[in-house]
């Protein structure tokens, strides 16, 4: 059973010419608009292979020029396969590590008893799993007091000098752009010291450790400690970098993106995986740097990328717009600027459709969606119990209206996310009304005071009980069900899922196995599906999204072999947190004002998930806000490169199975 099919999506084929250039010239060609040493890779597993082996390489060439090397380790995820490719090193006899000597780059202030720690996290991963001897390794102490706080941040730096000043830094680059724990903000001759770590940090730390409330304080080295190495290796893994990466390695040196004093040391190196790596240059827009492959998605983003700096709709592109921008080889390819515009004002056009199930009885050669078979069975998967309508709520609606057969299965219970307040205001109703309609029962009495007692006592980070969760689920089903009835989904076609591995009661799921993928797979062959909706936010913030699309993923794989699974086409979804890039849309959905409306109306239903709710991240706008935002943002995109002018519109691309 496949259950990380999500992570081999591949929205565009990248020639490798472009990331893995053969030769000096070219590579000096396509780079030349990256400040810092770049490798980038297909996978994370081949950029740590990389890392991994320049690091024994060098641990090597110290040992033996001057009998030791000096290691400050960082403890980020990214840096994991580095360690464990290390490991294989070692286990090889490639490296040894007895002559080496570490220091931890930072750790958690003040010291928590069974709370997150660097050190202890450096050691599983990578110092009990080689021969570092105990006495090489120095990790920064938890319990000094504040009072002498600042004299041990210097004899840290001591130590360190001591030794022999740091060899070789390994790190992550964090998606803020940090380094280490010196956040945004940091001054580039920063020293050792405590740092008061960002919502954003503490939010990723959350997630990692698997506590429910993270340290809001920090000791790490600074950024002119790590500046001081002799090399640096840093890296980053997945696209939800791509931003910081192409700032850090391009942009100009800010403390803004701490990673962009990398720029200022001459021995980095920065290893990526595609899709860290997709918004430099030489991957988004590789005509800037040399002759291109020309694939349909290429052009289009060529071509919309024109219009953005022009200021002009695709048809009135001339020639010289062309020249003048770089993009004279489409011209000679094509023969004029008009036979390009034409070419991908069509394609953008025939993405339009105001039929997502398909128009019966049409001709649908330039449709996205076939018309025949009318009506559809139709399948929307939501990871949350909100997220159906949040993403998709104008398509949903056209659907139900257009006569097709449409199921919504929400895959997880979503009650983590109902906050104690929201739960009060329902169960002080109940007992008011509980003498009036007759249920105050003595075991609903020992409940309600049971609850009243845990929610006054309970302390930050406490797991709710059985019957709070249970509660809390209720409370969004009852929500989801209201919203569902509201656009017009029948009441039996609404499936509450709840996929085993959500449901530990805290931020920290499990992880996706037969059991999840089962439900889900019992659910599409009992349905039968023309259409499948499925959440496809690759770089989730949760990670719910994207465990839920994989259980999907997985049970599409699973039946993709029976012949009614041929009929069936998948459509993956974006809006919760971003929208889809329009060179990748492949079916654009417009709505108009009363019909956005009707979307912002069943995402308000969701009330529990308004401005108490406890996930709403560092966007301060509702959830209502973000999607008619980001769905008016994209028909403002459609209408400035020339096409029709719409209130709003959601956009899908299609997934083909593996």
């Amino acid at each position: 059973m496949k259950t990380n099919l999500s992570s081999q999506i591949k929205l565009e084929r990248i020639p490798r010419r472009y990331y893995a250039p053969e030769g000096d010239i070219e590579r000096a060609s396509l780079t030349r608009e990256e400040k810092i040493y770049t490798r980038i890779f297909e996978n994370a597993t081949e950029g740590s292979d990389y890392l991994a082996k320049h690091v024994a390489d060098l641990i090597n060439r110290n040992v033996n020029e001057k009998g030791h090397c000096v290691l400050a380790l960082g403890a980020g995820l990214s840096t994991h396969s580095v360690y464990a490719s290390l490991i294989e090193l070692f286990r090889k006899g490639e490296v040894s590590f007895k002559n080496v000597i570490v220091f931890n780059l930072c750790e958690f202030y003040p010291e928590v008893a069974e709370g997150p720690s660097t050190f202890k996290r450096l050691k599983q991963a990578f110092l009990d799993q080689v021969d570092l001897e105990a006495k090489n390794i120095h990790t920064i102490d938890t319990s000094v007091t504040k009072e002498k706080l600042f004299d041990y941040c210097l004899d840290y730096q001591a130590e360190i000098e001591k030794a022999g000043g740091i060899d070789i830094s390994i790190l992550e680059i964090g998606t803020n752009g940090t380094l280490g724990f010196n956040e945004p903000g940091t001054l580039s001759t920063s020293a050792c010291r405590l740092v008061l770590l960002s919502n954003e940090t503490q939010r990723r730390i959350t997630k990692e450790y698997n506590v429910d409330n993270a340290p809001s304080t920090a000791i790490t080295l600074g950024i002119s400690n790590i500046l001081s190495s002799s090399r640096i290796m840093a890296m980053a893994w997945g696209e939800n970098y791509s931003a910081t990466i192409q700032q850090a390695i391009e942009g100009d040196v800010t403390d803004n993106i701490p990673a962009s004093f990398l720029q200022l040391h001459n021995h980095t190196r920065i290893a990526l995986d595609l899709p860290a790596a997709e918004s430099l240059t030489r991957i988004s827009h590789p005509w800037k740097v040399t002759s291109c492959e020309w694939t349909d998605k290429l052009i289009r983003r060529a071509i919309v990328w024109l219009c953005e700096q022009t200021g002009k709709p695709i048809l009135k592109l001339t020639n010289k717009d062309y020249t003048d921008w770089g993009l004279g080889e489409l011209v000679a390819l094509y023969g004029s600027a008009y036979n390009v515009n034409i070419k991908v004002f069509n394609e953008l056009q025939h993405t339009i459709t105001g039929w997502p199930g398909g128009k019966p009885d049409a001709d649908d050669t330039y449709r996205p969606e076939r018309a025949n078979p009318y009506p559809k069975r139709v399948i929307v998967f939501s990871p949350h119990p909100d997220d159906d309508v949040i993403s998709m709520g104008g398509t949903l609606q056209r659907l139900v209206d257009q006569k097709h057969d449409v199921h919504v299965a929400y895959e997880t219970s979503g009650n983590i996310a109902v906050g104690d307040e929201d739960m009060m205001r329902y169960f002080l109703m109940m007992d008011r009304i509980a003498p009036m309609f007759g249920f105050e029962t003595e075991s609903y009495k020992k409940l309600s005071a049971d609850l009243h007692e845990f929610v006054a006592n309970k302390t930050p980070g406490e797991i709710d009980t059985k019957d709070i969760r249970e509660i809390k689920t209720m409370i969004r089903q009852a929500e989801a069900t209201i919203a569902c009835t509201y656009i017009g989904v029948k009441r039996d076609h609404i499936h509450f899922l709840r996929l085993p591995f959500y449901e530990t009661g805290t931020i920290k799921k499990g992880d996706l196995g037969e059991r999840d993928v089962n439900i889900v797979k019992n659910l599409i062959e009992s349905v039968k599906p023309h259409q499948i909706f499925v959440a496809g936010d690759l770089a989730d913030p949760h990670g719910t999204h994207r465990v839920c699309t994989d259980a999907v993923l997985a049970a599409i794989d699973e039946l993709k072999g029976e012949e009614w699974m041929k009929d069936c086409r998948i459509w993956m979804y974006r809006g919760a947190w971003a929208e889809w890039e329009i060179d990748h849309i492949e079916m654009a959905v417009p709505m108009s004002p009363e019909q956005l409306r009707s979307k912002r109306n069943s995402i308000l239903k969701h009330q529990s998930q308004m401005e108490n709710a406890p996930f709403l991240g560092d966007d301060d706008r509702l959830f209502w806000q973000r999607a008619e935002e980001r769905n008016r943002a994209t028909a403002v995109l459609y209408q400035n490169l020339g096409l029709a002018s719409y209130e709003a519109m959601e956009a899908f691309v299609e997934y083909h199975p593996l």
